[in-house]
Formats: C-alpha cells, structure tokens, sequence
C-alpha cells in the first residue's frame, strides 16, 4: 500500500510538470525574425503567460491537492469547449479538433482527478 501512496503522489506531480512543459513550447511561435530582440522576447513571455498561471496552480495543488486538483479538472473541463470551438473554426474538423482538445485539456483533466485521488488516499491512511 504504501507504494500506491507513492506512486498516486508523484504521478501528477511529474504529469503536471510535463504537461505545462508540452503548454509552454507552444510559446517558441513568438519568435519571428522580422521582430527586434526585445518585441520578440516580450513576445515571448506574453505567450508564457498560460504556462505561468498552469505553474502557479500546479504549485497550489502540490501544497493542497484536493484544491488544486479540483482547480485543474474544472480548468480543463471549462477550456475544452473553447479549445475545440476556436480549433474547429480553423480547420473544420471535427476529428482534428477533439484531438487537439485530447492533446492540450485533457492532460489537465487526469492530473486534476490525480491530485484529488491522491488526497483521498493520503486521507484514508
């Protein structure tokens, strides 16, 4: 039992990290040879802003994981209709845009269960 603890602590742990990672390479679009150093670093980091509050979030969940987890699933929930509205207006794909929204909200959704999973075990030991 207690490598299941372990394992249900560090599991969305290391999948929140990665994820908001996978969010932040998104960001490299910014850079664009026609733009000067500084638009382009300013450029930058206005892209990293998503990345900045995924991490400040995954910082709450890390200290209070039912908080947090809760915060991530609905997160991940409420941006899915968006993420596939704004992703089907582009592409009109149906298939293509409930896998762009299995690729960027639905990482979040399974580390926010994790979380709160991970909290109702700690609680039951």
């Amino acid at each position: 039992m207690k490598k299941n603890l372990t394992l249900f602590h560090w599991l969305p742990r290391a999948l929140g990290v990665t994820a908001i990672l996978f969010i932040s390479l998104f960001a490299l679009d910014a850079f664009d040879p026609e733009l000067s150093l500084w638009q382009q670093l300013a450029a930058f980091l206005i892209h990293l802003i998503p990345s900045f509050v995924l991490g400040i979030i995954l910082l709450v969940a890390w200290k209070w994981e039912y908080i947090g987890g809760f915060i991530f699933t609905v997160l991940g929930l409420g941006l899915s209709p968006w993420v596939y509205m704004m992703n089907y207006q582009m592409n009109h794909s149906i298939g293509m845009s409930l896998g762009i929204v299995l690729m960027i909200t639905f990482p979040f959704i399974v580390v926010g269960i994790l979380f709160v999973l991970s909290h109702f075990l700690k609680k039951k030991n």
